[in-house]
Formats: C-alpha cells, sequence, structure tokens
C-alpha cells in the first residue's frame, strides 16, 4: 500500500470507529442545536473528499448529485438561528452508506493520481471532524452511546497552587514558512512579534479555581451539572463527582468574564507562542476520551505546564489572517468566511485532537459563547 492510502485508511478507520459508538437512532439526533442532525457527517466526511478530488485532481463530474450537495457543507449559523430540518428531511441511513461506500472505491482506484496537498487536505478535514465529532456525541443521552464506562476518578481537596511563571520579553513566531510542509491557508505567512514581558498562569484553570467563581455567583459551565447541590461533570460516557484537578472546559466569553473577576486577562496569540516554547503534547491524539490534572505533564521553557493538550486554550485574539494570507483556490471559504470579528483564536490541544494538529503554526477558532467544544484558558497578567 502507498503511504497516502495507509493514511486514509487511518482517517477513515478513526471516524467509522466513532459511528459504531452511535446507537442507529441517533443518527437522526440533532445533539447540538447550532449543528446538522449526525446523519449530515456520516456522508459529509466523503462527499468533501468526493467533491475536492473530483473538481479539482480527477477532471470527474458528479457522482450523486443531490448527495454531493446535501453533504457538502456545515454550518456555522449565528446564535438563535439553528436549523429546523426534521429527521424525514434526510436519506436513509443505508442510502448514505452506500453512497460513502462508492466514493471510497472510486477515490482508493485513483490514489496515486491524487495530488499530496489535497490529500493532506482530505485526512486533515476528517481528523478535524473526529473531534468534532466527539463533542457533538458528547450531548448524546449516555443510552445513545455504546462506550466504557468512565474510570474511578481520584478526588483531591484542590490541584497545585496556580502561580505565575515569568515570560521574558521576546521574539513569538507565529505561522510557518510556505516551504516547510503542509498548512491551511490561515497558517502562512510566518513572521515575528515582539512579545513585553509578562506573567502567565503555571496551570490552566482548573475546576476548583471555576468554581469558586461559580460559588460566588457565576453560572455553571455547559459540562457541570449540579445534582443536590454536589457538582458533577458530564463525561463522555457517563457524570462523575466534579475533578477538582481537571482544566474547565467554558466558552470564550466565560473565560473572559473569569478573568476580568481575577484582575487579569487572557493571552494573545503571540504571547501564548513565547510561553508554549518548547511544550510537549500531554493527553492528545485520542488516547483519552476526557482529562487528566492540570499539574500532569512537562513545562515549557518558562515554566508553564500542559500548554499542548488535554484542552484547547482561549486566546484574547480575534481570528483573521496573517500578511500574506491567500486563500487556497480549492476551498477558498476554510479560512476566509470566519474573518468576520465574531471568532477568536485557540491554541494547544484536546483529548480528541489528532497528532498532525500538534504542529505549532496550527490555529483553531470558535464563536466567543459556543459551549460545546474542549477549551480552557489560563490568565495573563502583563500590567
Amino acid at each position: 500500500m502507498s503511504r497516502p492510502s495507509l493514511q486514509f485508511d487511518a482517517a477513515r478507520a478513526r471516524t467509522d470507529a466513532l459511528f459504531e459508538l452511535l446507537d442507529p437512532v441517533a443518527l437522526y439526533d440533532r445533539p447540538v442545536p447550532e449543528r446538522h442532525r449526525l446523519i449530515f457527517y456520516l456522508g459529509h466526511l466523503e462527499a468533501f473528499d468526493w467533491n475536492l478530488f473530483s473538481q479539482h485532481a480527477l477532471d470527474r463530474g458528479p457522482l450523486h448529485p443531490s448527495f454531493d450537495r446535501l453533504f457538502a457543507f456545515g454550518i456555522d449559523p449565528e446564535p438563535g438561528r439553528a436549523p429546523s430540518d426534521q429527521p424525514s428531511d434526510w436519506p436513509l441511513d443505508k442510502e448514505v452508506r452506500a453512497y460513502v461506500a462508492r466514493i471510497r472505491s472510486e477515490l482508493d482506484a485513483a490514489i496515486s493520481r491524487l495530488p499530496d496537498r489535497l490529500t493532506h487536505v482530505a485526512i486533515e478535514h476528517r481528523l478535524m471532524h473526529a473531534e468534532t465529532l466527539a463533542y457533538l456525541f458528547h450531548n448524546l443521552p449516555y443510552a445513545s452511546k455504546r462506550g466504557p464506562a468512565p474510570a474511578p476518578v481520584e478526588q483531591v481537596p484542590a490541584p497545585p497552587k496556580n502561580d505565575w511563571v515569568d515570560v521574558p520579553a521576546g521574539i513569538a513566531v507565529l505561522g510557518r514558512p510556505r516551504d516547510d510542509g503542509f498548512g491551511w491557508d490561515n497558517e502562512f505567512d510566518q513572521h515575528s512579534v515582539s512579545v513585553p514581558e509578562f506573567r502567565i498562569s503555571r496551570y490552566k484553570i482548573s475546576n476548583a479555581e471555576y468554581l469558586e467563581y461559580v460559588r460566588a455567583g457565576a453560572p455553571a459551565p455547559h459540562f457541570w451539572v449540579d445534582r443536590n447541590g454536589a457538582w458533577f461533570l458530564r463525561a463522555m460516557f457517563g457524570e462523575i463527582p466534579l475533578p477538582l484537578d481537571w482544566p474547565v472546559y467554558v466558552t470564550h466569553s466565560e473565560a473572559s468574564a473569569y478573568a476580568q473577576w481575577r484582575h487579569a486577562a487572557l493571552p494573545s496569540e503571540a504571547q501564548y507562542h513565547r510561553a508554549a516554547e518548547g511544550s510537549k503534547a500531554v493527553n492528545a491524539d485520542f488516547v483519552r476520551w476526557d482529562p487528566v490534572p492540570v499539574h500532569a505533564g512537562g513545562a515549557s521553557h518558562h515554566g508553564a505546564v500542559q500548554m499542548i493538550g488535554n484542552g484547547w486554550e482561549w486566546t484574547s485574539t480575534v481570528f483573521g489572517p496573517f500578511a500574506g494570507f491567500e486563500r487556497f483556490p480549492f476551498y477558498p471559504g476554510y479560512s476566509a468566511d470566519f474573518f468576520d470579528g465574531k471568532h477568536y483564536v485557540m491554541k494547544g490541544a484536546s483529548p480528541r485532537t489528532a497528532a498532525c494538529f500538534l504542529r505549532r503554526s496550527f490555529r483553531n477558532w470558535f464563536r466567543p459563547d459556543y459551549p460545546h467544544a474542549y477549551a480552557g484558558f489560563r490568565l495573563v497578567d502583563d500590567t
């Protein structure tokens, strides 16, 4: 087998395994109101591949014109504008699976003619959805999923003290060179930013720290649930007593409000890069479904622990282009559609982030009030 074929097979196996976790009836559920029903994603992964390669490499026409259009694009609606389709509006499961099988057969036969750049796009797009599917599935009733029960979690009174570490003034290198392998359009061009000295919290903000904020009157995060005065965490496959030393997952708006409450701020994208220098990944690439304690893992050169993995980290930077940005001609809306001032950059990785996205230049982004992503944060003091 060629290397692209092996990579495709591995990525397909990753998303196939996710769908095998579902009760078949759940395919027509919409666990997140702002997203499509799950049946869409079953067809979307292959429709994306077919539309990409047939139009930009193989000079082929539609394979199934109505399905090629139906499953072409995901959605990111404005808050309060969720879709209103019904399960009956979607094709039967067996029809979608037949469509998927046909596309795979066609592309496997043409694998040697698929350009490397487009192959990277297809594989990474699928692995992005492996994470998207995880947080969509997270919102399903537990009876709709066939996964392992959460392992017992040792309850600790509180994590280690989350003190400040000093990051001296220096240069942050953002982006990547155009001659250095694959990157998405928003990762270019590489450039340097001068960053004044600042202090950053050693650890991600933990559930214990955020619990103090909730007890002071703040609303609880999306992943928490109150059971008769006791806090529990909605883990992927069951509720568990709130692990105080795990990172809290919150929206950008919640993270910003907490930072203000602490008289601090969220780091900028450039500050994140400075603080993360020398970091190694912890709890990423599908090793676990849920987090580990915030102090697990090594520190960056500056002493900040767990900058990559165990939860994306919100920044204060609005998602936008770097100087020299050029749209992908074969995927013009990948980044540019979100340069709207309404999305914020996240850096790092979560437990369900594939290894290919652990590269320093990769950028993730979400709306500030989107509560479903596996995203935490830490604080900076640059006064």
